[in-house]
């Protein structure tokens, strides 16, 4: 029997077993998801080279998800399969990326203050731009963590664990999973009071360095990355939000780390009116373009795990599994939105450019990267479906083309519709004693 089959069967499995505790429990909840998107990419994340077509396609995130809680022990499990249509036969035998395990996590209260949570889970803190679900993506992101949860009046802390290792070894402790980290600590704090909302957030990171020559060089290295995030309504129709991060220590290369994320938001949205419109700029510090990346500092801020695409247009040029270690970003950005009746649309324009200096050989160029247009339709059907649907272009300019493969000067725009079921299956409540 081939493993992908076996591996549904146990899925199946535990499914029917999570659903069984319906029976006994103060709460069971059963939901599903079912997501495809097309899509049409002629520049996206990078600028298009010359002399190819456009690619298009129509991916898929299926979904089902269950939700135990009683007293105070809650357990979630959330199943998932990503695909692209097409991607194998209509006769075949396994996929290509298969079931998965998104989250599958246990948390139990102690007194009324504390709860402890273990297991595969999304870790969301304030905007996302450290910790977010990606949820943008077909596959999301999650982590296995152990997080200790503390809240008394105003104040809401957890300190989160993460240990990484390859499989069931006996000997070592290198890892060597691709874009992961060997280890985290972090310690995140809220207050919240009235209309004001203040985190702060600490967070150690563990890469781990593989010597391809010398293993007794292997190493984990650690920055450390700790900074604040605020939201307050200034007044009656004035909103701000802001974060400052700082990042020290070591990166995988075990280069000095001097890097900085600023930001500042301020949104105009009246109480009652079905419109706001808002105006921000983010800096994130880099490097400039001919720096040495065999030994100098390095000053490019990576903001980690957060849900990089909600962030500097949803094209993806920066950020999203790219520009690492490169020229940092400046972009100011103008967004508003408004709606009527089921549907809501939202306009965002932001101008891009290099915080580090864009050096070719003796000559500095122009720190300009260019300007992207975002605009996304979105409907409500009902409940149980909305309907999302967006176009974007960046107009690059000539520096764009010095840190991104393909012709600047080609058409570069994206377009996409997205259509979401997300059906409640079963739920079961009983009156507590």
């Amino acid at each position: 029997m081939k493993k992908s089959t076996i591996r549904k069967k146990h899925y199946l499995l535990l499914i029917l077993f999570v659903f069984s505790f319906q029976f006994l429990s103060s709460q069971f909840i059963l939901d599903a998801e079912i997501r495809p998107r097309g899509e049409y990419r002629h520049g996206f994340h990078s600028l298009m080279p010359d002399s190819v077509d456009p690619a298009t396609f129509i991916s898929q995130r299926t979904r089902l998800n269950a939700f135990f809680n009683k007293e105070k022990v809650k357990v979630y499990i959330s199943i998932q399969d990503v695909r692209v249509w097409g991607d194998v036969s209509q006769l075949n035998r396994g996929d290509v990326y298969g079931l998965a395990i998104h989250q599958a996590w246990g948390e139990f209260g102690i007194g009324q203050k504390f709860a402890i949570k273990a297991g595969r889970q999304e870790l969301v803190y304030d905007d996302h731009r450290i910790f977010g679900s990606v949820g943008w993506a077909q596959q999301a992101r999650s982590h296995d963590a152990l997080l200790a949860k503390f809240f008394t009046g105003p104040w809401s802390v957890n300190l989160g664990l993460a240990y990484n290792q390859n499989g069931f070894a006996t000997t070592g402790n290198d890892y060597t999973v691709p874009r992961n980290y060997k280890t985290i600590q972090y310690l995140w704090g809220n207050y919240k009071v009235k209309t004001v909302k203040v985190s702060l957030l600490f967070l150690n990171n563990g890469l781990q360095f593989i010597d391809p020559v010398d293993s007794d060089s292997n190493a984990t290295r650690y920055s450390q990355t700790y900074g604040s995030y605020v939201k307050a309504r200034l007044v009656k129709l004035l909103d701000l939000s802001a974060f400052v991060y700082y990042t020290g220590g070591k990166d995988g290369q075990n280069r000095s780390l001097s890097a900085y994320d600023v930001s500042l938001e301020l949104l105009f949205k009246p109480d009652k009116a079905k419109w706001n419109v808002g105006i921000g700029f983010e800096i994130l510090s880099g490097n400039d373009l001919d720096w040495n990346a065999g030994g100098d500092e390095n000053k490019a801020f990576t903001p980690f795990y957060g849900t990089n695409h909600k962030f500097n247009g949803f094209m993806d040029y920066f950020y999203v599994g790219n520009h690492i270690n490169s020229v940092g970003l400046v972009d100011i950005y103008l967004r508003g939105g408004f709606g009527v009746g089921k549907s809501k649309f939202l306009f965002m324009l932001h101008n891009f450019s290099s915080q580090g200096k864009m050096i070719v050989g003796s000559e500095t160029e122009s720190s300009q990267l260019g300007t992207e247009f975002d605009f996304v339709y979105m409907y409500k059907f009902n409940s149980t479906l909305n309907i999302k649907a967006g176009y974007s272009q960046m107009f690059a300019s000539q520096s764009m083309g010095l840190i991104k493969t393909g012709n600047y000067e080609n058409t570069n725009n994206w377009a996409w519709v997205m259509l979401t079921f997300k059906p409640q299956l079963f739920k079961h409540e009983y009156p507590t004693n």
